[in-house]
């Protein structure tokens, strides 16, 4: 009897190789979850800038120097405009959040509101975005950046107000106009 001549692979040799790409993979696999992570906080905090950066604009051009209470409110364009103050990626019609006017946005959820000083304020009435403005304008705002879940989409949680700094919280709790009037660990 004549044996043939076969190329190919053994059993042990694909297992060898499956063993080892398994390994590969256990080493890759959490460094590449903390870079998402990592990824994620930094589109967290590029929000925080952006809605600081709006809040300075609509101050400066559209409130007498007063903040919009909201993300929507801030996505409204001035009138003889077609652009808002911030981009519809901070759209809660478009990307909408858990909590009503609050984004979604790369595992963070961003939310605008109304800071810890309501009066005095401008009325909505008489803001460049009339008549389409639903609330005045106030003194003080506050944004924050919660994780969607905490250690899976990020770790820290951030928030700001009209002073600008963006604050962070290592625990990933959520931020509220008063933790951010009283937060002290600003990003370096």
């Amino acid at each position: 009897m004549k044996m043939r001549d076969t190329k190919g692979f053994t059993l042990i040799e694909l297992l060898i190789v499956v063993a080892i790409i398994g390994i590969i993979a256990a080493i890759a696999v959490p460094g590449l979850l903390r870079a998402r992570m990592s990824g994620n906080e930094a589109s967290a905090i590029g929000s925080m800038r952006a809605i600081n950066s709006a809040q300075s604009t609509f101050a400066s051009s559209c409130a007498n120097g007063n903040y919009a209470q909201d993300l929507p409110d801030l996505i409204l364009a001035p009138v003889g405009s077609n652009a808002g103050f911030v981009s519809p990626d901070l759209d809660p019609a478009i990307n909408p959040g858990v909590a009503a006017g609050s984004v979604s946005k790369s595992g963070y959820e961003v939310v605008v509101g109304p800071g810890a000083t309501l009066l005095p304020s401008t009325l909505a009435a008489n803001l460049c975005t009339a008549p389409a403005a639903t609330a005045d304008a106030i003194p003080t705002y506050y944004a924050g950046g919660t994780p969607n879940q905490v250690g899976s989409t990020g770790q820290r949680s951030f928030g700001t107000d009209q002073r600008a700094t963006i604050y962070q919280d290592a625990t990933g709790a959520v931020f509220s106009a008063a933790t951010v009037a009283a937060a002290t660990v600003a990003i370096q």
